[in-house]
C-alpha cells in the first residue's frame, strides 16, 4: 500500500520559552519554514490528515499564590469560573455572590451583574475590601495562630468570610473553633481556610464601605 506523505512546518522557537497560535498561515509566514527538503514519511490515514489544523496554543499565567491567584481559586471553587451560572438557592456569578451580599457593595441589578464579568472581578475585590476592614482586629490578632489544626493566614480569613460572611468569621475566630459554620453544602470555615491559605492579599486594601459600579 502506498504510504501517504504528509509534510509537516517547523515553527521557530520564541524567546522566554512562549508560543503563540496565529490566526491565519500567511500571518505566521510558514512558508519560510517549509520542509521541502527533508525525508518526513510518514503513514497518516486521509482522515487524520484533513483533520489537521494550526495549533491552538494556550498561554497560562503562572498564579502562584498572588492575590489574582487567590480570586481565581476562590471563583474556581465557587462555580469552576462561570460568570453566568446561579445556583439551586440563588447566589450568582462567578463567585455565588448572595442578592444581600451585593446590595452591601452597591449593586442591585442583578441582570447587569450576570452580563458583566468586569462588575463581578470589581465586586469580589470590594466585598473583600469590606470584610478586611470589619475583620482587621481579628486578622491582626489570629494569623499564624492554629485553630482546629489549621494555620490562620489572612487570604484563609478573607475566603472564609467570602463563604460565611465576616461576622461568622469572627465568632469562629473568637471562640478558637467552637462556633463552627457550614453552608447549605456542607462547606465549613475550617474547609476555606485550609484551602486558601497562605495567598499574598496585602493587594486588597480595607475599607468601610466600599461602592461598585461600571463606572468605577
Amino acid at each position: 500500500m502506498r504510504k501517504k506523505i504528509v509534510k509537516f512546518s517547523i515553527l521557530p522557537v520564541f524567546a522566554g520559552s512562549m508560543l503563540f497560535s496565529f490566526s491565519t498561515k500567511e500571518a505566521a509566514k510558514l512558508e519560510a519554514f517549509s520542509t521541502a527538503n527533508l525525508d518526513l514519511d510518514y503513514t497518516v490515514s486521509p482522515e487524520i490528515v484533513n483533520e489537521i489544523k494550526e495549533p491552538q496554543i494556550i498561554v497560562s499565567p503562572r498564579l502562584g499564590k498572588s492575590y489574582l491567584g487567590f480570586k481565581e481559586a476562590v471563583g474556581f471553587k465557587e462555580s469552576r469560573g462561570d460568570y453566568k451560572t446561579i445556583n439551586d438557592y440563588g447566589y450568582l456569578g462567578k463567585y455565588q455572590f448572595g442578592k444581600g451580599t451585593l446590595e452591601l457593595i452597591g449593586i442591585y441589578d442583578t441582570q447587569e451583574f450576570l452580563n458583566s464579568p468586569e462588575l463581578q472581578e470589581a465586586a469580589f475585590y470590594a466585598n473583600a475590601s469590606r470584610n478586611k476592614w470589619i475583620l482587621k482586629r481579628d486578622i491582626d490578632r489570629f494569623v499564624g495562630k492554629v485553630i482546629n489544626g489549621v494555620e490562620v493566614t489572612e487570604s484563609g480569613i478573607l475566603a472564609a468570610a467570602h463563604l460565611a460572611g465576616p461576622g461568622s468569621v469572627k465568632k469562629y475566630l473568637r471562640s478558637w473553633g467552637a462556633q463552627a459554620f457550614s453552608d447549605a453544602f456542607g462547606t465549613t470555615i475550617k474547609t476555606y481556610m485550609k484551602r486558601f491559605s497562605g495567598y499574598d492579599t496585602s493587594f486588597v486594601k480595607p475599607e468601610r464601605l466600599p461602592r461598585v459600579s461600571l463606572n468605577s
